[in-house]
């Protein structure tokens, strides 16, 4: 639960610097990481020290429902000669760290990433005659911030994250997110490290398709070129009725469709429903199978496995590196490698040494035969994981969302995988990955055309390779929404 009130931000306008100093009359009533993003905001919007906000009346440290203590929201004049609209500017505090004393955040330093680096941005055109911002972003940041805390999944520039419902709850075609710099807002030092600021892009569902197909930073210069589709500050306008392939049907086929050929696809991997069954050994043999069935408590993912699949889901690739899954890090720097590039890189290394079970006790086993199971959402990316990635010498995971499990897709390109071309199927505790050969990788692709139209066949539907041994089910969402999987 939230309410609306002046920020009260305190003192004059600050210059930009990297930690501005807080009037001794303020300095213990502002935290330092607080103050440093406000510092930034005062940067921007000197003439707007007092915003509205929308703060969490019980605080996230208290045992509130929302993460973030406060969303500012500032009125931004834009500039109309470069095609910048006048809109409302929406910035988060709370998923850096604001305080330093772990009541939220643990405190590693002022050399690493606050808290989890960043902060939230959001741009909405402001509509003729609107004299107040909305306030439904603070709750639609709010959503997003819960998944980050929840899932200690961190966003990056270039992800997208699909919403499946219109961001104000509206009837408008804007239903999914893209991430990305903040145009304006600069990377800030605070006494407990560096905090940068991601910005919301509102998309369409074609956009959002597109940007799995290819990649995210695709889609958003060319969103860039596109003033009614947010120009180049990506200010998201809910009245937008039209994607950027109707408004000119040139993108998709001379930018989208040559990229995805040229480059593949960056989705690296996608949480997701999913689950998967080992049909070499029988139900029953529960010690050493990771069979999903009735009555059977799926063995946890380890720390070092679970933060290496973390980094399959929050980097993609770097178009010229080499595909590689190195040994984990031992190494631990809080949870992020803050001096990568903002580039994403094609691999599953990890900073963590946090196990949940010694990562060094569960052995590798090698499967004879497995059993996929997706819903048709997440069964209608398969095509995009083979045909953008597999062919590409990349790798794919999918990380249940219902259950402690994952699945990782690799080709023979891609170094370090425990599945090899003697053994394309092997599990680490829960964990399964999969080697297709480029063979194989085309006969699916045929076998599994229906599945770029699943609004055509009706569900459950399966596929079955049986000299491969592999079987891939396509299931209805209740199946995994049981608290038996």
């Amino acid at each position: 639960m939230a309410e609306l009130r002046p920020s009260g931000a305190p003192g004059p306008t600050a210059p930009p610097a990297p930690v501005p100093t807080a009037p001794p009359a303020f300095a213990s009533l502002f935290p330092p990481g607080l103050h440093a993003i406000y510092g930034e905001c005062r940067r921007l919007y000197p003439d707007q020290p007092n915003p509205l906000q929308v703060t969490a009346i019980v605080k996230y440290w208290l045992g509130g429902p929302d993460p973030l203590d406060y969303v500012s929201m500032y009125r931004n004049v834009g500039s109309p000669s470069a095609n910048i609209p006048e809109h409302w500017h929406y910035i988060s505090f709370g998923l850096s760290d604001l305080y330093g004393d772990n009541r939220v955040h643990e405190f590693t330093g002022t050399d690493g990433p606050s808290g989890f680096g960043f902060e939230l941005t959001f741009r909405l055109k402001r509509e003729t005659g609107e004299s107040a911002p909305p306030t439904w972003p603070a709750e639609l940041m709010q959503g997003l911030a819960r998944y980050v805390f929840q899932s200690e999944n961190t966003f990056c520039s270039g992800d997208h994250v699909s919403w499946h419902s219109p961001l104000d709850n509206s009837e408008s075609r804007i239903q999914h997110m893209l991430l990305t710099e903040d145009p304006q807002m600069q990377p800030v030092q605070t006494p407990f490290g560096v905090v940068t600021f991601l910005q919301i892009v509102g998309v369409c569902t074609e956009e959002l398709h597109s940007a799995q197909q290819w990649n995210g930073q695709g889609i958003l210069e060319l969103l860039r070129t596109v003033p009614v589709a947010g120009g180049p500050w990506l200010i998201t306008d809910m009245r937008r009725g039209e994607t950027i392939f109707e408004i000119d049907p040139h993108l998709q086929q001379e930018r989208v469709d040559k990229g995805i050929e040229t480059d593949g696809s960056n989705l690296s991997g996608v949480s997701a429903k999913c689950a998967w069954d080992d049909l070499s050994r029988p139900p029953e043999d529960d010690e050493d199978s990771r069979s999903i069935c009735i009555g059977t408590q799926p063995r946890r993912l380890s720390g070092k496995d679970t933060e290496q699949i973390r980094e399959t889901l929050r980097r993609g690739l770097e178009i010229n590196s080499k595909p590689v899954l190195p040994p984990i890090n031992p190494q631990r720097q809080n949870g992020l490698a803050h001096d990568r590039a903002p580039s994403r890189k094609d691999s599953l290394e990890s900073d963590s040494s946090t196990a949940i079970i010694p990562h060094e006790l569960i052995r590798t086993r090698q499967l004879e035969s497995v059993h996929l199971k997706f819903n048709q959402e997440s069964g209608a990316l398969i095509p995009l994981c083979l045909r953008g990635r597999l062919l590409h010498g990349r790798h794919f995971t999918y990380k249940s969302i219902t259950g402690d499990m994952a699945i990782t897709f690799v080709s023979t390109g891609v170094e370090g995988a425990f599945a090899t071309e003697e053994h394309p199927y092997a599990a680490h505790g829960p964990w399964l990955q999969i080697l297709l050969t480029e063979e194989f990788v085309e006969k699916m692709l045929e076998d599994l055309e229906d599945l770029t139209s699943p609004e055509e066949f009706k569900l459950p539907k399966e596929y079955s390779w049986p000299e491969k041994k592999l079987k891939v089910s396509i299931l209805p969402d209740m199946v995994f929404d049981s608290p038996l999987h």
